[in-house]
């Protein structure tokens, strides 16, 4: 059985009409929203038009990965084998769907797959990555805003990995995501005291320990890459406070697990 859900926060049906669209026509059994948004205004137009989708409003917003896990054991719970977590900003390129559940099915090994993932003018968006230390952070910004550490950021990105090769890599971007169930089921869900950002890096580390997570860039989708915390204040402050939380958790400098992960990555291109 193949499930996905969706978050959403404000979005209107307009918006996510051609997703949802594509994703019951793509084979997926399942589909679960999960709506943060204040008002449940659009849980008639949705039932209307898919009547095969659950909707699930949460009007105190427990966050993008607490609105998730409830997709996951609601998935579990009907004994889903493969779940896919995606952006309401995300349109299907082709058989995606079908590529990566053939892809897990024919590797047991991996527990997470991402596909390519492109900008709405066909180039490649960088979302695999290395384990973050603290200063990559700081790195980023400052290349964000004044294209300084542009080689650092090449390679923490992979931006120089071969773009048609698939690998491992720590980092998966949670934008577009396939979960084995079963190991998600043994390593945890969403971590929900990250409210918005880098729960996607903390579940990926999580899977990485224990099985692979693999960036399959045979199959693609379309992503509309918003960059929030770089535009918005208050987006800016909650990237903040996952970062603290992550490097919390994770710990700030003395961290061998990240060095150990993120050589296993690098040698593979050796």
């Amino acid at each position: 059985m193949i499930t996905a859900s969706i978050v959403l926060f404000k979005q209107t049906y307009a918006e996510i009409e051609s997703l949802l669209n594509g994703l019951n026509q793509s084979g997926i059994n399942n589909l679960f929203i999960v709506d943060n948004s204040p008002f449940n205004t659009i849980e008639k137009e949705i039932i209307g038009n898919h009547p095969n989708i659950q909707y699930i409003h949460q009007a105190h917003n427990p966050g993008f990965g607490a609105a998730h896990n409830i997709a996951f054991k609601k998935a579990m719970s009907i004994g889903s084998q493969y779940h896919f977590v995606v952006n309401p900003d995300v349109l299907l390129k082709d058989n995606v769907v079908f590529s990566l559940v053939d892809f897990l099915k024919n590797n047991p090994e991996v527990g997470m797959v991402m596909p390519q993932i492109l900008n709405t003018d066909g180039t490649i968006q960088y979302l695999p990555k290395f384990l973050p230390s603290p200063i990559s952070f700081y790195k980023r910004i400052l290349y964000r805003k004044f294209k300084l550490f542009s080689s650092f950021v090449a390679k923490y990105e992979l931006r120089n990995v071969a773009p048609d090769l698939t690998y491992d890599t720590p980092v998966i971007s949670g934008c577009f995501t396939l979960f084995r169930v079963s190991a998600l089921q043994e390593i945890g869900l969403y971590d929900d005291r990250f409210f918005m950002y880098l729960e996607d890096w903390d579940i990926s580390r999580r899977m990485n320990a224990k099985y692979r997570t693999v960036y399959y860039p045979k199959a693609a989708i379309v992503h509309g890459y918003a960059a929030g915390s770089s535009k918005s204040y208050g987006l800016f402050k909650v990237h903040v406070r996952s970062i603290r939380a992550y490097f919390g958790k994770w710990g700030w400098f003395f961290d061998s697990e990240r060095a150990r992960l993120n050589e296993r990555t690098r040698k593979q291109f050796k």
